[in-house]
């Protein structure tokens, strides 16, 4: 049979193409997925690896075909698969490009697969050069140091093993009112965590509960009112409520618990901060100095870049959404109007205010409509499901946390607070003040159908709020199995969706619901978790629509999905949105994504989704350049001249996510679709806290800057504000 990738080479070695060129091309195919099928037979990606590693072509590559990203990104492939063998070929890539050699093994995440047999390959490669001796030797201490975190875990998790899921719910609950919320409030115990440790004992604690699930029984995640009585009775009353008749408090579990959170919080360090810097962080190298690592900086500017873009999600955006819900919920006339009862009405502003910015931002970035689906169906309005989260957030934060923090100020010890508050909610008749809430789903829904009463419904919709729980419900039961069967599937965080289902019975973590960032938990349960829904493709065509709508408030002409006749280089592929204004074309390739938190997820969309937007929007602007020379019809849509603009045209790819901002893909910036918005729209004083919420200083956070035009609204001045990140020039 004839090899894809041997034809893909034979066939245009022969032309004018250079070696290099033609190399790259193959390598790209490779990386896309090429070929998909032969015929009706559907190539998997063992195929692929199987002919793209056995191709003839490989043998006598020179140095610079293997130091292209292409190439190097393919060879990442090949190190990271474990069916297919080609030592020949590695070995010629040792010699003749060793440093290649060593960047593939970084991106293939290989340091933490010792056990593969590409890492035996490397060995046996150590002994005949030294930069590959050199970075075995490395390997070596990471592999050390991983499997020294690892069996640490392990030894707690046997500790813990005797435990269900909601008794381990209980003890991590106990531990995150000894340790986390005191953190949060700023009060000071000789328990509290510092502020800067909190996300990481959330992310150790979510994965410490995903282990859990994974080893469970599916009994114990069929919960019922006597099972849970008698589990709480042994591992959450007695620190509630202690008694010398009664059961003792395990305090010898909840040591555990931290002892097990603390290994957590050290595997999961280790492996963010040195294993996946060491693998998708090319702006450091790892240096062995005896058997100890040493981190140096060889790139200061991608180092700064990534903590910007950092810097740009963790404030600036949550900065400017929310002035910007502020000017809506005052536009909208619900700042002059009492929102529920008196009592409550400057928190329900607070919520409103809150679901109104996770809106505006799911609508305006990501396309999201006034309605979503969930997992069962049901059509859910979207603000309302906004809201409920957010009435969830003050409910906790005002009848549970504030309440369990003034006791504690009081009392000064955690236990004593967390029984005062429980006994409160005894007197009162409800558990809602336990360290862990649970409910059967109908007194959910009764709980919660007041916050959907509207003019028609005046007692609240009931459907609508059976609809609402099930979105931001979690089932643990089907989670599980997923786990246990390796089933392929994306794990939801906790905060993405913190309503846990187990069984017929509801579970909810005040410190979760009362501290979690409800708009990034809205954003990922529908962009990430979510990316399957139906409405995804709406989503995307309603972003090309909304920004083609609103370049057009700045005199842009605009065409939105074009299909170019093929071209030279074969089909180039529906254009998403074209543009033109005194006399300059911006295409536009759009991306849509979610919010991401580690290297590795970076590095994955820098690797595929924008190095293939990059391949894809040069196809794209030569064939929307060649239109413009000689199909009049395109050039009177953008109300250019036919023929006259070949050199005018500029390609962006757009992106929702911050990732790789202002790097370039294929010769093409790319442009946060945020970013764009806020240089159109001209309101990044926005980005400034001009009313100082967020800096805490009166008067904001100094000079708010003006107008970005002040020369009136041009396209090159518009092309030159993206170029230069005007839009972020004094924050």
């Amino acid at each position: 049979m004839t090899n894809y990738y041997d034809q893909h080479f034979q066939s245009r070695i022969g032309s004018d193409e250079s070696v290099l060129s033609v190399v790259k091309d193959a390598a790209n195919a490779y990386l896309d997925g090429k070929p998909a099928s032969r015929g009706k037979h559907k190539v998997t990606r063992s195929e692929r690896h199987a002919a793209f590693w056995s191709s003839d072509f490989l043998t006598t590559l020179p140095a610079q075909a293997w130091q292209s990203q292409a190439m190097t990104l393919a060879l990442a492939q090949y190190l990271r698969q474990e069916r297919v063998a080609n030592m020949a070929m590695l070995a010629n890539v040792a010699a003749v490009a060793p440093d290649a050699l060593v960047r593939a093994v970084r991106c293939s995440g290989l340091v933490l697969k010792q056990h593969s047999p590409r890492r035996t390959e490397l060995d046996q490669l150590a002994a005949s050069s030294p930069v590959i001796a050199e970075l075995c030797k490395v390997l070596n201490i990471f592999e050390l140091t991983h499997r020294e975190r690892l069996s640490e875990v392990a030894t707690w998790q046997r500790r813990l093993a005797e435990l269900s899921p909601l008794e381990l719910l209980s003890y991590a609950s106990l531990y995150a009112f000894e340790h986390l919320v005191p953190a949060q409030f700023g009060v000071s115990t000789p328990s509290s965590s510092p502020r800067h440790d909190m996300q990481a004992a959330w992310d150790a604690i979510n994965d410490i509960l995903l282990w859990k699930l994974s080893t469970c029984t599916d009994t114990l995640l069929k919960l019922t009112d006597a099972a849970i009585c008698h589990s709480l009775a042994q591992h959450l009353s007695p620190f509630l409520f202690p008694s010398p008749e009664g059961q003792l408090a395990r305090h010898d579990l909840r040591e555990a618990f931290a002892s097990l959170l603390a290994a957590q919080v050290e595997l999961n360090s280790f492996v963010a901060q040195s294993a996946d810097a060491f693998s998708y962080d090319h702006s450091i190298e790892f240096v062995r100095v005896g058997n100890q690592l040493e981190i140096k900086e060889v790139d200061a500017a991608a180092r700064a870049a990534w903590q910007r873009d950092g810097r740009k999600l963790a404030a600036l955006l949550h900065t400017y959404w929310h002035y910007r819900a502020v000017d809506a919920f005052v536009e909208s006339g619900l700042a002059t109007q009492q929102i529920g009862r008196p009592e409550n009405h400057e928190l329900n502003r607070v919520a409103y205010i809150k679901a109104m910015r996770t809106q505006l931002q799911l609508t305006e970035v990501y396309g999201v409509g006034p309605t979503v689906t969930t997992g069962a169906g049901d059509s859910v309005p979207l603000f309302q499901a906004l809201l409920s989260l957010e009435l969830m957030n003050v409910f906790f934060q005002r009848d549970f946390l504030e309440s369990y923090v003034k006791h504690l100020r009081t009392a000064g010890d955690w236990a004593a607070a967390l029984s005062v508050v429980a006994m409160q909610g005894l007197k009162q008749g409800v558990q809602l003040r336990f360290p862990l809430t649970w409910s059967s789903r109908a007194d959910k829904i009764s709980s919660m159908v007041g916050w959907t009463v509207t003019a028609e419904h005046s007692q609240g919709d009931r459907r609508q709020t059976e609809a609402i729980v099930d979105f931001w419900t979690s089932d643990w039961a089907k989670l599980a199995n997923q786990m246990r069967n390796a089933e392929p599937g994306l794990r939801p965080e906790l905060f993405e969706r913190p309503i846990l289902k187990m069984g017929q019975i509801l579970v909810q973590l005040p410190w979760v619901v009362g501290l979690q960032n409800n708009s990034t938990a809205a954003i990922n349960n529908l962009r990430r978790l979510g990316q399957r829904r139906g409405e995804a493709r709406a989503e995307t065509q309603r972003i090309e629509t909304q920004l083609g709508a609103l370049l057009r408030t700045r005199g842009f002409q605009v065409v939105l999905n074009w299909n170019p006749s093929v071209g030279p280089e074969g089909n180039a592929g529906e254009v998403d949105v074209i543009c033109a204004r005194d006399g300059r074309v911006l295409v536009l390739e759009l991306k849509s994504t979610y919010l991401r938190r580690s290297q590795q997820d970076a590095w994955q969309h820098e690797s595929t989704t924008l190095r293939k937007a990059g391949q894809q929007l040069r196809r794209k602007v030569v064939a929307v350049q060649l239109a413009l020379l000689d199909q009049p019809e395109l050039a009177q849509a953008l109300g250019v001249e036919c023929g006259a603009v070949a050199a005018t045209v500029h390609g962006w790819i757009v992106d929702t996510s911050m990732e790789c901002d202002h790097q370039r893909f294929g010769g093409f910036l790319k442009v946060s679709l945020e970013e764009l918005m806020m240089a159109l729209r001209d309101d990044r004083h926005l980005l400034h806290d001009p009313q100082g919420l967020f800096t805490q200083r009166v008067g904001g956070s100094g000079a708010v800057p003006g107008t970005l035009y002040s020369q009136g609204f041009s396209a090159a001045r518009l092309v030159d504000v993206v170029e230069s990140q005007a839009v972020w020039v004094g924050v």
